[in-house]
């Protein structure tokens, strides 16, 4: 069994979501929240079972999807570490890089 852990930087992209959302409707945006932190929950069970990010071609840096955004992990071990939380209409590329995750 994995243990789920967001990193700083993840929190960090989510809050900057949920204050985008908030800006229209603060009911949705603490529900979108809700969802996003309890999707990866599954990886407790199942750590491989996000697809590849395509971006990066490495087995241990894996996604899911929650509506339009990109919920990325790296695992580690026994960990998932959530490392980022973007819109899939954003290149990736442009805005993160692996080297960037201090997970350890």
């Amino acid at each position: 069994m994995a243990r789920v852990v967001w990193t700083e930087p993840a929190l960090k992209d989510l809050n900057e979501i949920l204050d985008y959302i908030a800006k229209d409707s603060p009911v949705y945006a603490e529900r979108f929240g809700i969802r996003v932190v309890e999707s990866p929950r599954i990886l407790e069970q199942f750590s491989r079972c996000g697809r590849i990010v395509p971006e990066f071609n490495d087995e241990n840096i894996r996604e899911l999807f929650y509506g339009s955004y990109r919920i990325l992990y790296v695992i580690r071990e026994e960990q998932c570490f959530i490392v980022a939380v973007i819109h899939g209409s954003r290149d990736i590329l442009l805005h993160i890089e692996p080297g960037e995750w201090d997970i350890l």
